[in-house]
């Protein structure tokens, strides 16, 4: 059984953990809404939505951070591929509609 100590800390820790996940969807929203407006400008350049090399560039840098910081890399480069794939669905959706 655990202690009252215990839950309370635990129960605390899952406060914190609620509070960052809340934290991380508002972040992904905002990061998406500037995607939103860098697709609709590709769509009007006629840009292609995916640009190999920046995607490149970014996710050597996100996993130079993950390094530092002690997060997986590979942990770390499936969120990227998922994120940045949704961002190229919907640069070409905006394409599409141009």
């Amino acid at each position: 059984m655990m202690t009252d100590d215990a839950a309370g800390q635990l129960a605390s820790y899952r406060r914190t953990i609620d509070n960052l996940d809340s934290a991380l969807l508002y972040i992904l929203a905002e990061r998406f809404r500037c995607t939103e407006q860098v697709g609709h400008l590709k769509a009007k350049q006629a840009l292609p939505a995916i640009d190999n090399e920046r995607e490149r560039r970014q996710l050597d840098r996100l996993m130079s951070i993950a390094n530092d910081v002690g997060l997986s890399g590979h942990f770390v480069e499936g969120l990227m591929t998922m994120i940045v794939g949704a961002v190229v669905e919907r640069h070409r959706e905006i394409a599409a509609k141009k």
